[in-house]
């Protein structure tokens, strides 16, 4: 950072400073901790020499302490893999079943904002279709932040609810469906990765929103349609249809890079997931309103009984878990 050229690239000077920032997080957490483990060791051997009830009382809140600063710590230690530093760009895509699974969509989309505001993280509706009566039938979200990605990657799969309808007057329980697919955002600089334009199809479209959000009267949204591989990608957060091209054509080359990867690599799981039906037998999680309460994911087996708490996003237990358990796949 001293070089007197190091800011004539500032796009490459902020993600050397960014990657600068996470490892500092990583080496001054082991630091803290190795200190006051040292510093536990001899307050216990002072404990040994002399029972002293409010020394003991100090220390057990002391390592309580220390115990929690050490599964953060290990957390970041989990984030690991090549791209979970990167920012993520975060979809939701209902499966059959209309209205109920529209506002089922809707419901994670609450849970997943509030995650995301939990943890200081920044973030951007990139693109928004309202659902027919309630819900939402597709968004797009840009969430930027320290491994947004890493963190949120283990949410890619199908989410299933179980509940009693509220749409329904014969109050009949409903199981409905999600799908969310979590993208690493790469960096322009890691991205060699030449679209064809005679490859992609470029559609604009009237912008639209929930409460007159996104709301235009040109059509500033943009789609494009990759022809050879299917990706379809959707931008409209912006009133210039120029800078919604720009976006989406930026979330275009994240995807075809990422698909690059997995080819290179033979292992498609790693970064994009098992692509399955939105239905029956092909969910990672299940939220059980009714008849019992209880959240589980049937990855880990992780499970909660407190759906309320998860619903208002409080989902580190469950990356936690997945975390580990990714680990040892």
């Amino acid at each position: 950072m001293v070089d007197p050229t190091f800011w004539d690239d500032p796009d490459k000077a902020n993600e050397i400073i960014e990657k600068n920032n996470q490892l500092k997080k990583v080496v001054d957490g082991f630091n803290t901790l190795e200190s006051e483990v040292n510093d536990i060791e001899v307050s216990l051997e002072l404990l040994a020499e002399e029972d002293d009830d409010d020394l003991k009382e100090m220390m057990e809140a002391t390592i309580e302490d220390v115990n929690d600063k050490s599964k953060e710590f290990e957390l970041n230690i989990l984030l690991s893999e090549d791209h979970d530093g990167e920012d993520a760009i975060l979809e939701l895509h209902p499966g059959a079943g209309g209205t109920e699974a529209q506002d089922w969509a809707d419901m994670l989309l609450r849970m997943y904002n509030r995650f995301i505001e939990d943890e200081g993280f920044k973030v951007e509706t990139l693109n928004y279709l309202a659902g027919d009566e309630a819900g939402v039938k597709s968004v797009t979200l840009s969430v930027k932040g320290p491994f947004a990605y890493g963190l949120l990657k283990g949410e890619k799969g199908v989410h299933r609810l179980v509940r009693i309808s509220p749409f329904d007057s014969s109050g009949r329980r409903h199981t409905s469906f999600v799908s969310c697919e979590v993208t690493p955002q790469f960096k322009d600089s890691d991205i060699n990765i030449e679209v064809n334009q005679e490859d992609i199809s470029i559609d604009t479209y009237r912008a639209s929103g929930a409460g007159g959000q996104h709301v235009n009267t040109t059509d500033s949204a943009v789609r494009i349609t990759h022809h050879p591989t299917g990706v379809v990608v959707t931008c409209q957060n912006e009133r210039s249809q120029i800078k919604n091209r720009e976006t989406a054509m930026k979330m275009l080359k994240s995807k075809l890079y990422q698909l690059e990867l997995e080819k290179q690599q033979e292992e498609i799981s790693k970064l994009k997931g098992e692509q399955k039906e939105i239905g029956w037998g092909s969910q990672i999680r299940s939220y059980v309103f009714h008849p019992y309460s209880m959240i589980k994911d049937h990855r880990t087996n992780y499970e909660v009984g407190n759906v309320d708490k998860v619903m208002d996003g409080d989902l580190m237990p469950f990356i936690d878990s997945y975390l580990r358990w990714h680990l040892n796949m």
